[in-house]
């Protein structure tokens, strides 16, 4: 059994520790940004010329997989073949996740202004394909990949838009449960104008997120839930409202190491379950080390101003010259995360 699933477990039974907290290193950005998605390659003395290449990327993949700390490893799929093929997840306890659809939201390639027009659905991966290799696998078929993936959603308060969205969420789950595949619902916050208040908009995106789930039984709903972290007050009625549903939280950009850190600490606090994170830790000056504190602050042994310091410490006995000082990167800059009163 995964850990993942060991977590799971607990928490739906009332028995959530803050162990439990699940963190998901979300390296699936080939579906998006793509080339510029694997980072910038980047030396000890921070200066860097290149992005990583596909195989180069594929070895840092590995590198938090054999570290042991995430609980998920989400890629595309054609990065999750290669990463089997290459044993990576070989008697490992990290479950292997896919990006299951690419809505034209995430296509920001250079030069490109799709993410800038209401989000389509779109997707690419084949689901029994991903799970057992085959295009009509025989009942019972083996998992041959992984039977999870991460279903996106991004609703505009547009009628037509929206409407093809949750007739495309109807026929995923038609298909997932075709082939016994497991899903984690991501649900962005607008991606264009859509003539809501801001302050609104948090509450919106709850409410969208629950109805589209009301008709949903129990056997086609998502794992849990990833969603923008949009304050603590939506935060704490989303989790509030629903116990059977799990919440989690997405990175967002990738901000001070304290926005990381604090971050994790004030979804915890309000009752996400689960943080997935891609540039924040994709992005680090060293990512394994970034990994290390966040399950540490997750887990209540530090707290965030205090795991900047811990984090700063570590890159300088590796040598690795920090982005910024020490007191510039302890600072919250997203305002999502800062006292209403200094907003």
């Amino acid at each position: 059994m995964y850990r993942l699933d060991q977590k799971l477990a607990r928490i739906r039974a009332g028995n959530y520790t803050r162990s439990d907290f699940i963190i998901a290193d979300a390296k699936d950005g080939d579906m998006g940004p793509s080339i510029t998605s694997c980072g910038p390659k980047r030396a000890k003395d921070g200066s860097w010329s290149r992005h990583y290449t596909r195989p180069e990327f594929l070895e840092n993949i590995r590198a938090i997989v054999e570290q042991d700390i995430v609980d998920i490893m989400l890629t595309s799929a054609s990065n999750m073949e290669a990463l089997k093929d290459m044993g990576v997840f070989r008697g490992s306890a990290v479950k292997p996740a896919i990006r299951a659809n690419d809505t034209t939201d995430v296509w920001v390639c250079r030069g490109a202004t799709y993410s800038k027009q209401p989000s389509r659905p779109f997707r690419t991966a084949s689901l029994s394909r991903v799970a057992t290799g085959t295009i009509d696998p025989a009942p019972g078929a083996p998992i041959t990949g992984t039977d999870l993936g991460l279903y996106s959603i991004t609703f505009n308060n547009d009628l037509d838009r929206d409407y093809e969205a949750l007739e495309a969420f109807h026929w995923f789950r038609e298909d997932a449960a075709r082939n016994n595949f497991k899903y984690f619902l991501e649900v962005f916050n607008p991606n264009v104008a859509c003539g809501i208040d801001p302050e609104l908009v948090p509450h919106y995106v709850n409410d969208v997120l629950m109805r589209c789930l009301a008709g949903v039984t129990k056997a086609d709903r998502p794992q849990f839930l990833k969603i923008p972290f949009n304050g603590a007050k939506a935060l704490d009625e989303l989790a509030a409202y629903d116990p059977s549903v799990i919440v989690g939280v997405l990175g967002g950009g990738a901000g001070t190491t304290r926005d990381c850190f604090e971050l994790l600490h004030q979804a915890e606090r309000f009752g996400a379950r689960v943080a997935l994170f891609g540039r924040k830790i994709n992005l680090a000056e060293d990512p394994l080390a970034m990994v290390r504190f966040m399950r540490e602050v997750a887990s209540g042994s530090i707290s965030p101003s205090e795991a900047v310091k811990a984090y700063h410490a570590s890159l300088s006995r590796d040598g690795i010259k920090p982005l910024r000082d020490l007191s510039a990167d302890n600072v919250v800059t997203e305002a999502v995360l800062k006292p209403e009163e200094s907003r």
